[in-house]
């Protein structure tokens, strides 16, 4: 699934594109994704100029001058591709199209069907289901050491587990928490609440600087994920631990043959890779 940096990257591509541009058309070529589009989805979109592009954690948020704002997830497989010629033919998974005055297009395409589309009022974005639950942004000021000790205080699930939730930072997902965790020298079965004082500052930093390295990198392209362009994110060559099992990780000065290297591990259905030399 699409995490914090690849969704910021669709946001970066889309928005040279959309943003204070009118949709002249708006093609919708089946009635749901993971959840049925809302009621006259075409009709409340066709002609509205879109004002800004947004992302909060893994949602991008496009506000319409109307009032309303459209939220689109990425679920595990979609992409947002930009298409300057309109007589392109569609591809089989290309679900909604989205074409300006200038008759440029962005082509939803999302082979699994697990990303979605709403339309919510704007003044009350925050209160939408889906994002209301949501922790604060990691790139944020709202996020630093203290802010995140106090989330973890008391919890007693793993510290990678906890990461993964939402409702304590958003956009984390299981590439970037396995990184930062890494960068931070904390083993992800550390249980969650020890991680106060200068743990947490130590993660909270490790957090900001994988997520801004990736952004910069364009995001990690695993399976389905391409920028807006179609090209791939370059991130997952300067992964540290992510998918290396067995290798060494850097700036070890271990064997692996001797020592096993990276060690995966599964926890809550999901692998984890880590260092047990370096990660406490």
């Amino acid at each position: 699934m699409p995490e914090l940096p690849e969704v910021e990257t669709v946001c970066r591509g889309l928005r040279p594109v959309l943003e204070g541009r009118r949709l002249r058309r708006v093609e919708q070529r089946r009635p749901d994704l993971r959840f049925p589009l809302p009621p006259r989805f075409v009709e409340r979109l066709t002609g509205q100029r879109l004002t800004r592009i947004d992302r909060r954690a893994k949602f991008i948020l496009a506000q319409l001058e109307g009032g309303e704002t459209l939220i689109c997830h990425l679920g595990m497989s979609g992409r947002m591709l930009l298409v300057d010629d309109p007589s392109l033919p569609l591809e089989k998974h290309d679900h909604v199209v989205l074409e300006t005055e200038e008759g440029r297009q962005v082509r939803f395409n999302d082979a699994r069907r697990f990303g979605f589309m709403d339309l919510w009022p704007t003044e009350g974005l925050a209160q939408h289901p889906m994002l209301a639950p949501l922790g604060p942004e990691p790139l944020s000021n709202a996020f630093n050491g203290p802010a995140l000790a106090a989330a973890l205080a008391g919890r007693m699930s793993p510290i990678k587990a906890a990461l993964l939730d939402q409702r304590v930072v958003a956009g984390l997902g299981n590439i970037y928490v396995s990184e930062a965790l890494f960068h931070a020298g904390l083993s992800p079965r550390r249980l969650a609440a020890t991680v106060q004082g200068g743990r947490a500052e130590r993660l909270a930093a490790a957090v900001r600087d994988v997520l801004t390295r990736a952004i910069a990198a364009g995001g990690s392209s695993l399976r389905d994920y391409v920028q807006t362009s179609g090209e791939l994110g370059y991130f997952q060559h300067a992964w540290a631990v992510y998918g290396r099992e067995g290798e060494a990780c850097p700036g070890c000065d271990c064997e692996p043959a001797r020592s096993g290297g990276i060690r995966r591990l599964v926890q809550s259905n999901r692998s984890t890779f880590y260092c047990p030399r370096r990660q406490r």
